[in-house]
């Protein structure tokens, strides 16, 4: 009789941020209906109230080409070097294509036919320039932290996206592909060391402090090198014969049972500390955290697209303690080690027992089944 497998949850899985959605967007909508609704039951008159919502939106439009004509006086100093001697690409980065001009004119119009009494039309611009000017030297159109950080996920140009991808790209769509065939070979010279096929993969740590050894061994005592698998050689980028390799590691548990597996740090990560540790670089550890996280989040969705690395790797994010633990890290492997345990056993207990081709009685099955032969239990001893 089958049972039903869950998964336990992780008991120091990292808090890995998911990328933005829309709701800054729906909420701008439900606010724009909630005043739209509010001035409707306080019975504002609409001429008064059209004239006051034209001059607005001609006070941002002149508000935005105002601004655009201030980086304007900056840029036609680089046309050669940044824009190609273009005076019209620099127009272009200064002024995005929003139709500011248009929209001035078109809330201009339309605030000219709504005049009533009031100052003149040319003293009313001349202030709000005024205010727009003031607020732009005071810095208060600044986007925020938020702002920044999510047109950087979306623009793909944050540190992490670069290293994900070059770290996939240069690395990991090389090797990945092969790592079955090697773990293969392994495996058919130690048949008693690799039994889980669910663990014939790649498990790449990624510490989201980015603190990488490059000595496993003393980062924890528990882990243990046993071996290299098999190289891969081949020309790369200049480089005749360029070896690359993984090595496989004996992971000691607390009943001093050996798992074995092939694990390495993401180097990429070497770059995010060295990028915290200089001055040049300007990067806090705040944001070398943040970084982190995207690079996993960055890396994840690479490798779930790619199907030629498919079921070749298992990443593996953690975030050290804050206190010292000796063998914290060989645990989080572990824990790794024995969900890919446990899936393989759910695999095997889901799959419905083969239906014979043709009707045997239960005397007919004794006879044509060796006690050899019988379903083995499977072994508990975490090779």
């Amino acid at each position: 009789m089958s049972r039903e497998w869950r998964r336990p949850s992780h008991p120091r899985a990292p808090q890995i941020p998911r990328a933005r959605g829309g709701r800054a967007q729906r909420a701008v909508y439900l606010l724009l209906a909630l005043c739209a609704a509010a001035l409707c039951l306080a019975g504002v008159p609409l001429v008064p109230a059209a004239r006051s919502l034209t001059f607005h939106f001609a006070t941002l439009q002149i508000g935005a080409l105002l601004k655009g004509a201030c980086y304007l006086a900056e840029e036609i100093f680089h046309l050669q070097s940044r824009h190609h001697g273009s005076f019209w690409r620099a127009l272009s980065t200064c002024f995005p294509p929003r139709w500011h001009g248009s929209m001035l004119l078109l809330c201009a119009s339309a605030y000219v036919a709504l005049l009533g009494d009031g100052q003149p039309l040319g003293l009313q611009l001349g202030l709000a320039s005024l205010c727009q000017l003031l607020i732009l030297a005071l810095g208060l159109q600044k986007p925020s932290a938020v702002e920044v950080s999510e047109m950087s996920e979306r623009s793909k140009q944050n540190v992490a996206h670069g290293l994900a991808w070059s770290y996939y790209v240069g690395y990991l769509k090389i090797v990945l592909p092969r790592v079955k065939k090697s773990m293969e070979e392994f495996s058919s010279a130690n048949p008693n060391l690799l039994v889980c096929r669910k663990t014939w993969k790649l498990h790449i740590l990624i510490p989201l402090s980015c603190d990488v050894y490059d000595d496993l061994e003393k980062a924890d005592s528990n882990i243990q090198y046993l071996t290299d698998l098999s190289e891969t050689t081949m020309a790369r980028a200049g480089t005749k014969k360029r070896v690359y390799k993984h090595s496989l590691y004996a992971i000691r548990d607390e009943e001093n049972q050996l798992w074995h597996c092939a694990v390495e740090y993401a180097t990429p990560l070497q770059s995010l500390y060295a990028m915290s540790q200089d001055e040049c670089a300007a990067f806090s550890r705040e944001e070398r955290l943040e970084q982190a996280k995207l690079f996993y989040r960055t890396l994840e969705e690479i490798l779930q697209s790619s199907k030629e690395c498919a079921g070749t790797y298992r990443l593996i994010a953690y975030e050290e303690p804050g206190e010292e633990e000796t063998h914290f890290l060989s645990r989080e492997i572990l824990w790794h080690l024995r969900q890919q345990h446990q899936e393989e056993f759910a695999v095997h207990e889901e799959t419905p027992p083969p239906t014979p081709s043709t009707a045997l009685d239960s005397a007919e099955l004794n006879l044509q089944i060796s006690v050899s032969d019988l379903p083995q239990p499977l072994r508990s001893d975490g090779f």
